[in-house]
């Protein structure tokens, strides 16, 4: 938990330096975007509102039937659906277009179709629909306050005078199909009756109830008891022969089944088995949970369970079989009782036939004329209440506010408009910060310089670091730079190891002005230092000393001059200076001479310590000379300017002269905005010193570390005495 606790802080903080980094970038685009916004606002159209609120009521619009529906769904004035549909309908052309004729819209916006004129008139309309409610909200914007408002409430005239007319139209097609149907029921009842008074005299019936719509009871019989009596014969063999029915069907489902399956069925039918089998399934449950706790079969609650179930069983599968049992006896008595039965009845059937033939005809008839009579008074009733609820039916929808002429224009929204600008502008910038963060591919952190260079580094200079000498060296900046000579110090493998060339991938790194500024704290260090501006094609150290360029370097290598000659001692005590001199035809060519190689190697018997500066690597080949004639080569890289490749193309030209690069310096860092080194300066600050007293108190304290007796113990940090006379 700790750990993905950490890992989502060292993600947020590494968001935030992505943002503070690229706050520029950000900040453009959101006033951008926003500028955008705030134009595009600026030059829309001003409309005026016209805002309807209404109810729409849940009015069945259909008619029943013989129970189907005419004109619709009943069921569906009571959804959701049903408002959702009447909501899109507001927005149909069966709506739109009456209100496009009634104010001539289509000449009025100059369109030659009114669909033209429909598309305008629906993307200046916005219907809203209250979440669970009823409620219509109708909004219509236009340039013109008057129109509308007159707009919004022809539109909510026309969806109320149109769904009045497809209401009507359904319910007066209803009435008028219940109306044929009523007719046509009235010809069959007319033509039953007419066949039943036929029967009726044919057979010789006397019917006490004859011309009454009261319904008979099942069976009855009309003219004599003979036919009465078979008539109920017969009946008594149809419930007994459907009887019949049922028990073998249940027995034929029992007979194949034993075990748990027979016991489940049975217990739907069987009351017994109905209380016992579940109380037998109780104990089977306890039973595995008294196993699954960890008791035996040999448990005494175990056995003892074990026993209930047993006689439990048994109790259930005698009950099942009993039930079984039962239900055959049952049904071959039925059988039995229905053969006695059916023997009896065709003794007297032939009898009753002749009788009763007539009589059942005449029923069949009466019974079809009340249904038809009782249908046909149905429809009626059904008619005339249909009838009355049209006349008396309420309105399709209430408005309970109509619009009104707005004094001041709604749209554009100029709050929200760029507030939604904003919002996308920040939100844009911070995506196209982290889109450039992601393809920026250069060094962003000590962490980059090491993974990919596989190189340490020693200092952290932060942005707008001057030259050190030129002020009184007391700044906090400079402490960076001690921390360069401490580093330096501890990464040199010998005391004769002293001559150091500092290069960059690229012009405009800050290379000069570090090793400016490294020599600057080295000699107030207690150092002898010479200072050699190598960069005979754009030599700038001259400039920062306020000293000639007329002789140096190039003179030396190409003449027999003496060395004492060109080198100068600066204003810095401890600190000397060879300049560039003038640049030669082939600058290469004399870096690469033996009087070069003879050079640094008297200059580092004399002095502590041999800072050369050296042209950018990957322009010139005169680097990578120095490169190989030094005992180190520092590699100053700037904060995000060049990428990884071509930083590991300038450790590799070091390497491939056969050079060794002591490590790299990060230089210029914003720290304002970078927060991961925002702890540098904040520790040069603390720890700087604010006097010249504290400077030299840690100079001998730093002498005190260096004594012979301290080498003993740390001899890769130990340095030659200071030479008090260099030539």
């Amino acid at each position: 938990m700790n750990e993905v606790s950490s890992d989502m802080q060292r993600h947020a903080v590494d968001w935030w330096q992505v943002i503070k980094s690229r706050l520029g970038t950000i900040l453009l685009t959101f006033l951008l975007t926003f500028a955008v916004a705030a134009i595009i606002t600026y030059i829309m159209p001003r409309k005026y509102r016209g805002r309807v609120e209404m109810k729409i009521e849940r009015k069945p619009e259909v008619i029943q039937i013989d129970d189907r529906n005419m004109g619709g769904n009943n069921l569906m004035a009571a959804t959701e659906n049903y408002i959702k549909t009447e909501f899109e309908t507001i927005t149909k052309a069966d709506t739109l277009y009456p209100v496009i004729e009634q104010f001539d819209l289509t000449n009025r916006w100059g369109f030659t179709s009114r669909l033209d004129a429909l598309h305008k008139l629906l993307g200046n309309l916005d219907p809203l629909a209250a979440v669970r409610s009823d409620f219509v909200i109708l909004e219509y914007y236009d340039e013109d306050p008057k129109l509308a408002s007159d707009v919004a409430n022809a539109i909510a005239d026309s969806y109320m005078k149109q769904r009045i007319e497809k209401a009507a139209g359904h319910s007066a097609a209803a009435l008028k199909e219940i109306d044929a149907k009523i007719r046509v029921l009235e010809q069959q009842a007319l033509e039953a009756r007419g066949k039943m008074l036929a029967l009726q005299k044919e057979g010789g019936i006397i019917d006490p109830g004859s011309g009454m719509t009261a319904a008979r009871a099942p069976g009855a019989t009309v003219g004599n008891e003979a036919a009465t009596l078979s008539i109920a014969r017969e009946n008594e063999l149809y419930k007994l022969e459907a009887e019949i029915l049922g028990l073998r069907a249940d027995v034929q489902s029992l007979e194949g089944l034993s075990g748990e399956q027979l016991i489940e069925q049975a217990s739907s039918k069987n009351q017994t088995i109905a209380v016992l089998y579940p109380q037998y399934l109780k104990l089977v449950t306890d039973r595995e949970d008294l196993t699954g706790s960890g008791l035996g079969a040999k448990h005494p609650a175990v056995k003892s369970i074990d026993n209930k179930i047993t006689t439990l069983r048994q109790q259930v599968e005698t009950e099942a079989q009993r039930h079984l049992q039962g239900l055959k006896t049952t049904l071959a008595s039925s059988e039995q009782r229905r053969n006695e039965l059916k023997d009896l009845n065709d003794k007297t059937k032939a009898a009753a036939i002749d009788q009763q033939g007539g009589s059942l005809a005449y029923l069949t008839a009466q019974r079809n004329l009340e249904e038809l009579e009782e249908l046909v008074l149905k429809l009626k009733t059904q008619y005339v209440t249909s009838q009355t609820n049209e006349d008396i039916s309420k309105a399709p929808a209430t408005v309970w506010q109509r619009a009104e002429i707005e004094s001041s224009p709604t749209k554009p929204r100029v709050a929200l408009n760029l507030a939604v600008g904003g919002i996308v502008g920040l939100l844009f910038g911070l995506g196209l910060a982290f889109a450039i963060e992601f393809m920026d591919t250069t060094v962003k952190s000590i962490d980059d310089v090491e993974r990919y260079l596989g190189i340490q580094v020693l200092a952290v200079i932060p942005k707008g670091v001057g030259i050190l000498h030129q002020s009184n060296g007391l700044s906090p900046d400079a402490e960076a730079y001690r921390i360069l000579r401490t580093n330096l110090e501890f990464t040199r493998k010998s005391a004769t190891a002293n001559c150091l060339s500092v290069v960059s991938g690229s012009a405009g790194e800050g290379k000069s002005t570090t090793i400016s500024n490294l020599a600057f704290v080295c000699a107030q260090g207690g150092y002898n230092v010479l200072l050699i501006d190598a960069d005979l094609r754009r030599p700038r150290q001259h400039t920062s000393f306020n000293t000639t360029n007329a002789m140096g370097l190039s003179s030396y290598l190409s003449s027999d001059i003496p060395l004492q000659e060109v080198v100068l001692q600066t204003a810095v005590p401890n600190l000397y200076f060879l300049p560039a001199g003038p640049m030669p035809a082939d600058s290469a060519g004399l870096l690469n001479s033996q009087r070069m190689s003879d050079l640094i190697a008297d200059v580092k018997s004399r002095f502590d310590l041999v800072l050369i500066d050296s042209p950018p690597i990957l322009g010139v080949s005169d680097a990578a000379v120095l490169a190989n004639e030094a005992d180190a080569t520092l590699i100053v890289l700037q904060h995000r300017k060049l990428p990884r490749h071509m930083l590991a193309r300038v450790k590799q030209a070091v390497e491939n002269v056969g050079g060794t690069v002591a490590g790299a310096v990060l230089n210029n860092v914003d720290t304002r905005s970078d927060a991961a080194y925002q702890y540098y300066t904040s520790y040069y600050t603390y720890y700087s010193p604010n006097s010249g007293r504290d400077e030299a108190a840690a100079t001998k304290k730093r002498r005190k570390r260096t004594t012979p007796a301290a080498t003993t113990a740390a001899a890769p940090a130990t340095r030659p005495q200071p030479k008090s006379d260099v030539f």
